[in-house]
């Protein structure tokens, strides 16, 4: 039986504009004039202290000053981001059909994200599919994350997989990385913000549609 791991940010979903918007309101509200926008998504898809500190260097901000303010700010933008969590976020054209597919012949799904656990649960129930997934781990799951291959591990046996069946789809260093030290194939789509980087990641797949995933997977992880 395989088992069919996703990471969720600019993998399954694209979240960007949410969390841009998150980013935007701590900045105001903690008085500083800089704005995020569409051309940050990649950065945002990187998580809400990326966000910060590129919101910081913009600024020419001190060092110690732009520490204080991703501290400060990353309290207050997970609340901006809780409370308005699902407003643009959109699953990428078909997502959730590919893992229903997955879920058609009895492999395990799940998600393991770097997005804080509370959070990556909150957006797969208001987006209506959490139940497609037998596990989810987030940030704070375990004491460790990606790309400590636990934290994968973990993931592969809370889905009631096998880890030399298994494989993770993502779209960035930290999933191929993941997966390289947990010795399992990489699958990094391209339609993401850096797509256009995957390739030079030189993972075990690369997906460009989520209808060709049940090929991509055929030929990473063979049934049999």
């Amino acid at each position: 039986m395989r088992c069919v791991i996703f990471d969720l940010d600019g993998t399954l979903a694209d979240t960007s504009r949410d969390l841009l918007e998150a980013a935007n309101a701590t900045f105001d509200e903690l008085g500083f004039p800089v704005t995020l926008g569409p051309g940050d998504a990649g950065v945002a898809l990187r998580g809400g202290r990326a966000m910060l500190t590129l919101g910081m260097a913009r600024l020419g901000a001190e060092e110690a000053v732009a520490q204080d303010v991703i501290d400060r700010g990353y309290r207050l933008l997970l609340e901006h981001y809780s409370e308005a969590i699902s407003v643009q976020t959109r699953f990428y054209p078909g997502a959730i059909e590919a893992v229903e597919r997955c879920r058609s012949r009895g492999e395990r799904v799940a998600i393991c994200t770097n997005k804080p656990e509370r959070l990556a649960e909150k957006l797969m129930a208001d987006l209506g599919a959490r139940d497609l997934f037998d596990a989810l781990l987030g940030s704070d799951s375990l004491p460790v994350r990606k790309p400590d291959p636990v934290h994968l591990f973990e993931t592969i046996d809370r889905a009631g997989g096998q880890r030399d069946r298994a494989c993770l789809v993502g779209d960035s260093d930290t999933d191929r990385d993941t997966a390289r030290a947990a010795g399992v194939p990489s699958i990094l789509v391209t339609f993401g913000p850096s797509g256009a980087d995957m390739a030079a990641l030189e993972p075990e797949a690369l997906l460009t549609d989520y209808a060709d995933l049940d090929a991509v997977l055929d030929r990473v992880l063979p049934i049999g």
